[in-house]
């Protein structure tokens, strides 16, 4: 697989190590059973809840306790797209492999369908929420390798020194046997749990790079066109963002009053930190909304980014 990066000079234009993801924000037909889905299923907890009133729709915002990690806007007549841009998946970051066995035997407990995936570097599985979402739920495990860019090819090895495709099956019996009597399946997950990455459908990967990388700031962690798909992040961090063309190259952007993908958000570490970031983007000439939590900015395939404050 062929993998290009840019390299880095000094005086590059680079967004704080310290952003982190934020929350992502979803158009839902149905909040009621969505809200049913994330709790029970998924084991977020509900932060609040607003009615519909004043021309607002119903909306609601979960996590774990802390921050926003997940905001639903209800839109009872909007429907699934097919072959555009907009979200592929959010993941949740759980904080270690015993919460991420939690998970998902909460998953099997309740015949959810999920995809158990070992990518060497993390442990993973993959969902869909009752309106096609995607999510990724996930623990770090660096330990046991991690993935590469030698000789121009993309590579997963293990710590052992072996290749890996990154896309094996779960051991489940391992992971199960960190689970103890005492865990309960119904508990939600701990207050450690954070939005991860965000992984995003795009029409053009040069577009999308020089947005994310040359504009935002973000590092690029690596461009595989064989794969369709590259990684951009803050603080080298794997990925933040994964992007990808795999709904086909110059892929439409949702139309209005389409199911998913509102915004995704990331939080900079100070109000000088988003100037900075803001006037950059100002600079390369792209347009700026002003919204509640900050300002907002558009990709080429027209995904939203809201930049906030922590």
């Amino acid at each position: 697989m062929s993998v290009e990066t840019l390299t880095l000079p000094a005086t590059e234009f680079r967004i704080a190590p310290a952003t982190r993801p934020g929350h992502v924000h979803l158009t839902v037909a149905d909040l009621d059973n969505e809200l049913l889905f994330y709790q029970k299923v998924i084991g977020l907890k509900l932060h609040w809840r607003s009615a519909a009133a004043d021309g607002k729709p119903a909306a609601a915002g979960l996590g774990a306790g802390g921050d926003d990690l997940l905001r639903l806007t209800q839109d009872s007549k909007a429907r699934r797209f097919s072959g555009t841009t907009g979200l592929y998946h959010f993941a949740i970051l759980l904080p270690n492999r015993h919460e991420l066995a939690r998970a998902i035997a909460r998953l099997f407990a309740l015949r959810w369908p999920n995809s158990p995936t070992d990518h060497i570097m993390t442990k993973t599985t993959y969902l869909d929420d009752p309106e096609g979402n995607n999510i990724e739920l996930y623990a770090e495990s660096p330990e046991d390798g991690g993935w590469s860019l030698a000789d121009g090819n993309y590579e997963t090895r293990r710590a052992d020194g072996t290749l890996s495709d990154g896309r094996e099956p779960l051991d489940l019996d391992a992971l199960f046997s960190l689970l103890t009597a005492d865990d309960r399946l119904d508990q939600p997950m701990p207050p450690e749990t954070r939005i991860g990455h965000f992984h995003l459908f795009i029409a053009n990967l040069d577009d999308a790079v020089n947005f994310y990388h040359g504009v935002l700031g973000f590092d690029n962690m690596g461009v595989a066109r064989a794969f369709r798909m590259a990684f951009v992040s803050a603080g080298r961090y794997h990925h933040h963002i994964g992007l990808n063309t795999w709904v086909g190259e110059g892929a439409p952007p949702a139309p209005e009053g389409a199911l998913g993908l509102r915004y995704i958000q990331f939080m900079l570490p100070d109000q000088a930190e988003l100037d900075r970031v803001l006037e950059h983007v100002r600079q390369a000439g792209l347009p700026v909304e002003q919204t509640e939590l900050g300002p907002l900015v558009r990709d080429a395939s027209h995904n939203a980014v809201v930049l906030s404050v922590r």
